[in-house]
């Protein structure tokens, strides 16, 4: 009598574990917005850390469950959490509907000062153009305007400087102040352990690894959007490309 009950105990709990088992499956959906470009959204399930990338047209496939929470982001995009029903898995594709981001600013206050202001004292012309320093140097040297790429001026110097090599000189150190700014975000936004501990780039060549993930254009648009949650799994990609690159050495 005493096993016979064991018995029923277990097929109990045997069917109650089974019932309560969840199955992952994959999950096939599509982003819809208002916006031309629906490829490269960051799409990762909080609840099992998978992650994956939309394709073209905004499609992607990921391994979910019912009561898992999806978070979708980009940087041209407001953040998404969605909740996944059992209804989202009962059709070919989930249609997820995100909005283009945009500033939009609470209030705006213009102080007036009766028409004192720089360009009536004359100490910059109108419509005036903001330069770095690089910037400055290679358009007083070029004539060419390094924000737009057109020629603002027409002179001798510019045919000297640039048969002498001087303009290409400048241009490139134009390239190395962009990459120095943009080590500064990265030194910014992540800690120096976050390459050695998390990333596993050795010591002697994280110096290295930085000046490589900034010519990912990607990786350069998410530094610049201030969007650290691409910009942290476009750099965990961009580590192991680094780490099979340097593995010969």
């Amino acid at each position: 009598m005493q096993n016979y009950k064991l018995f029923i105990l277990f097929l109990f709990l045997s069917q109650f574990i089974v019932g309560q088992e969840v199955i992952s499956k994959k999950l096939k959906g599509k982003v819809t917005a208002n916006y031309s470009d629906l490829e490269g959204i960051y799409i990762v399930n909080l609840k099992n850390d998978t992650a994956t990338l939309s394709e073209k047209d905004g499609y992607f496939n990921i391994n979910a469950s019912v009561g898992d929470t999806l978070m979708f982001s980009a940087v041209q995009f407001v953040g998404l959490k969605l909740k996944l029903k059992k209804e989202d898995f009962d059709s070919e594709l989930l249609f997820v509907k995100m909005e283009p981001m945009i500033n939009v600013l609470d209030e705006v206050k213009i102080q007036q000062y009766k028409n004192i202001n720089s360009v009536s004292l004359g100490l910059v012309s109108k419509n005036q153009k903001q330069y770095t320093p690089a910037e400055r140097r290679l358009k007083t040297a070029s004539g060419l305007d390094a924000q737009i790429g057109t020629n603002s001026s027409v002179g001798l110097d510019p045919l000297f400087n640039w048969i002498s090599g001087r303009t290409s000189m400048l241009k490139q150190a134009l390239l190395s102040e962009r990459k120095d700014f943009l080590l500064v975000k990265i030194n910014n936004l992540f800690e120096e352990n976050h390459f050695t501990q998390v990333l596993k780039i050795p010591t002697d060549y994280v110096k290295g690894f930085q000046y490589y993930i900034v010519e990912d254009e990607k990786f350069v648009a998410a530094l610049n959007n201030k969007n650290k949650t691409m910009a942290s799994f476009l750099i965990g990609e961009l580590a192991v490309k680094y780490l099979e690159i340097i593995k010969p050495e």
